[in-house]
């Protein structure tokens, strides 16, 4: 497959990241747009499994302490009701920056493979396009895990509700491959970083270590249903989407959720570079 003219860049700011290279500083600060407020959620939207787009079932997403909270005190059981909060509007070329910790017990009726499990969902559908029983969003899902106390479970996984991506010049179609992160175990917070570059790659870091790669990102495969076959249209490339955080019946905090656009920079390669760089610096 041959690979976008910004692959290179991106490739070589990414490895020298994970051997050490000092970030380029260039005296201004990069422009962070911060998605959560740390007061309210009225920039964001709630999409449950079983429930109406907008109805924020039981209270799951709340904000206290200036964090976003994902909740199950009013549930008697999770019964598969997949929650998903969509920021207000898509994005197509970004740095996104999740600050993230799992806390508490898994909900009663949590399936086994959902403890301290969660997500960031990229390029993701419309919330407005689901249907009401619809489980997950079409979309790419950078995958929260975290750890159990014993065993390793690495962090920014892939999974692909919906979706494919290509890995090594193949069209990759299980649903989930795993990073190489390390574990993070207990409730420590983790700092996760996405480059999206719209449909040409994506890169998964912890920090600024790149755990996770891959390119073409495309609606296609399972692993989402029921699905209106109107939006999702196999072998369509993901251009763009929209960002959103998942309940999947383990709580979880997020205390930031922020994007720096790319878009203006995605052709020229040098100042996209630098910039990332920047950022990934930044606290």
């Amino acid at each position: 497959m041959k690979k976008s003219a910004l692959y290179l860049p991106l490739t070589l700011l990414l490895l020298v990241g994970i051997f050490g290279f000092n970030a380029i500083h260039s005296g201004k600060k990069v422009k962070w747009e911060e998605l959560f407020n740390g007061k309210d959620l009225k920039d964001w939207t709630v999409k449950i499994r079983t429930h109406e787009v907008g109805e924020n079932f039981a209270n799951t997403f709340r904000v206290a302490e200036g964090m976003m909270q994902v909740r199950y005190d009013g549930y008697t059981k999770f019964d598969r009701q997949y929650g998903h909060i969509f920021y207000k509007k898509p994005f197509s070329y970004y740095l996104l920056r999740v600050e993230y910790r799992f806390i508490g017990e898994q909900c009663p009726g949590g399936e086994g493979w959902a403890l301290r499990n969660s997500g960031a969902m990229l390029h993701s559908q419309d919330p407005n396009t689901m249907l009401k029983d619809q489980d997950f969003p079409i979309s790419i899902e950078a995958q929260f895990l975290g750890g159990n106390g014993k065993d390793p479970r690495t962090t920014c996984n892939l999974c692909t509700p919906g979706t494919n991506v290509v890995l090594a010049d193949t069209l990759f179609t299980p649903h989930c491959i795993n990073s190489k992160s390390q574990t993070y175990h207990g409730d420590q917070w983790v700092t996760a970083n996405f480059i999206v570059m719209g449909d040409e790659e994506v890169h998964h870091l912890v920090g600024a270590d790149t755990v996770f790669s891959y390119y073409k990102p495309q609606i296609g495969g399972g692993n989402v249903s029921p699905v209106d076959p109107a939006v999702k249209i196999d072998g369509m490339l993901l251009k763009s989407g929209y960002i959103s955080l998942q309940s999947e019946s383990h709580p979880i905090d997020f205390r930031r959720v922020a994007v720096v656009d790319l878009s203006k920079l995605k052709d020229d390669p040098k100042k996209l570079r630098e910039t990332v760089n920047q950022a990934l610096a930044e606290n």
